[in-house]
């Protein structure tokens, strides 16, 4: 849990305060465009890519391949939103609630 954390810390001091995970600058969809321009969405986008990234080099190839899988779904699902705030923000914690389930149950299991 500690690793996490600093490594949130660090990516989020790391970036600017309103940038999303992805390049704002190549933002052609609604959805894409609606992140860059909030910056609470930004902050979300952020918080779920950290999160994203830090369980996925914790778990096995084939879990990975999963989570790829999930990462996709979600994708779909925010496009789909399209400038929808209130979607996005609630497509974007239900994200963030499945990734940090995951990351409570790899912790309960054991040291990594």
């Amino acid at each position: 849990m500690r690793f996490f954390l600093a490594a949130s810390a660090f990516l989020l001091l790391a970036l600017p305060a309103q940038a999303a995970s992805f390049d704002c600058g190549k933002a052609r969809l609604p959805d894409e465009r609606t992140v860059c321009a909030s910056r609470v969405l930004s902050e979300l986008d952020v918080e779920m890519a950290v999160r994203f990234q830090t369980l996925s080099g914790l778990v096995a190839m084939g879990t990975r391949g999963n989570m790829g899988d999930e990462q996709r779904e979600f994708l779909n699902a925010r496009r789909r939103c399209a400038n929808n705030q209130p979607c996005l923000s609630a497509a974007y914690n239900r994200r963030i609630d499945v990734l940090k389930r995951q990351y409570q149950q790899l912790q309960q299991r054991g040291p990594f």
